[in-house]
């Protein structure tokens, strides 16, 4: 019997192994990071566990504000990162993290272990993708 999409699970079509930051680091340096491997989001972390998510449009919204653009060498993720992280387990299904990603209007789920851990990310090309291969 073939797995349809509806019957697969995130770590089936998850991109693994994700560049992820710490809460501490620069702004800058997620702002570097995002260029280098051409990605719209990291996970944040602090001592392994995913605390929050910092995009390209965090980053757009902060060099937007005067205030925060005069500070930027200050700046540290933990200061405009999104939190709490939206996050989904390595297993849960296809189905429900793209009701997640469409109900809460974002663009990436982290994908993480039983500790919390970063271990993946997953986003609404990953599940077109899928839908396309048993169309």
């Amino acid at each position: 019997m073939a797995t349809t999409a509806t019957d697969m699970r995130i770590g089936n079509l998850m991109t693994i192994d994700p560049v992820v930051i710490g809460s501490e680091q620069p702004v800058s340096e997620a702002e570097r990071l995002l260029k280098t491997y051409r990605v719209s989001g990291l996970p944040v972390v602090e001592d392994g566990a995913t605390v929050g998510v910092i995009s390209q449009v965090d980053i757009l919204v902060a060099r937007s504000s005067e205030l925060i653009s005069g500070n930027w060498s200050r700046l540290r993720v933990r200061h405009i990162m999104s939190t709490p992280p939206v996050t989904v387990h390595i297993e849960a299904d296809i189905l429900g993290a793209a009701r997640l990603m469409l109900d809460r209007h974002i663009h990436r789920l982290v994908v993480v272990d039983s500790q919390d851990r970063p271990i993946g990310v997953i986003t609404p090309l990953d599940i077109l993708r899928i839908l396309l291969d048993d169309a």
